[in-house]
């Protein structure tokens, strides 16, 4: 019995512990366990066909090298193309910033609707559509999250986002840890003179990952027109919710610092498996 007794109260002098180490207040600590559990949790990036796993694998498995490094191309393209095209037509000084997840989402599963029909003749145009919706989007996330859209760190934070695609067997070489990415981009960018074109290099090559997926679906015959709209809904939600944990982060980590904050979105787990 004492036995026990030593070992509960040891369990909860590990739990406490982490309390003062992190120094977020109870509301911030909920927002983090949320963040974390929506950007580690979530899986491919069109979760909610699922159901199609087997096919797309396959899809993906008879792409030649050259769809591979067409997709590829396409992912760095749009990515090149969607910061400075949007910073263009957004007000960075908006008064009452608001996220319009529903508009975006019903303009890109148009888009969907079309590329679905006529195939791979129009995946380059739905992808770059689809991709300038979601870096708006993601945009629109960062500003109702108080982010400055005219400073680098921001647009940089923001590509960040497509390197967010959660887990999946097609990137099982790549570290999707969210802290583990975010160094591997910044020490990427450490001393270079166009650090905005490097984080697209960087990051294209996981986004480009959710691309040949995404294409991979549409590709599956029973797929068509009204599946390729589901696909572009569904991608283009589960990038708004990597933006939305994302830039949440962001804002704690502005109230607390980086530090404080890493360290508790780690606490969070090690305070789960006790």
């Amino acid at each position: 019995m004492a036995e026990k007794k030593s070992k509960k109260e040891k369990k909860s002098t590990r739990a406490l512990a982490v309390v003062p180490a992190t120094q977020l207040e109870a509301e911030d600590l909920r927002v983090l366990e949320s963040a974390k559990r929506r950007m580690e949790n979530i899986g491919w990036a069109m979760e909610g066909l699922n159901q199609l796993g087997n096919k797309i694998d396959k899809q993906v498995s008879r792409l030649s090298e050259g769809q591979q490094k067409q997709l590829q191309q396409i992912s760095y393209t749009v990515l090149q193309r969607v910061v400075q095209s949007n910073l263009k037509t957004m007000d960075p000084n908006k008064a009452k910033p608001a996220s319009l997840n529903t508009a975006y989402q019903a303009m890109a599963s148009l888009s969907g609707a079309i590329g679905g029909a006529f195939g791979f003749v129009a995946f380059a145009a739905d992808m770059a559509l689809t991709t300038k919706l979601m870096m708006r989007s993601i945009m629109d996330i960062a500003r109702s999250e108080g982010e400055d859209l005219r400073e680098l760190d921001t647009q940089l934070a923001c590509l960040q986002v497509f390197a967010l695609g959660g887990k999946s067997k097609h990137d099982d070489s790549l570290d999707t840890g969210y802290y583990a990415l975010r160094m591997s981009i910044r020490s990427a960018l450490r001393g270079v003179a166009n650090p905005l074109a490097k984080a697209i290099g960087q990051v294209a090559g996981r986004f480009s990952v959710q691309v040949t997926e995404k294409f991979a679906a549409q590709a599956v015959p029973v797929i068509g027109a009204v599946g390729g709209a589901a696909i572009n809904t569904a991608f283009m939600t589960h990038f708004q919710n990597m933006a939305e944990a994302h830039f949440a982060v962001r804002r704690l980590e502005r109230k607390y610092g980086l530090e404080a904050v890493e360290a508790a979105y780690h606490a969070i787990g090690d305070v789960a498996k006790q």
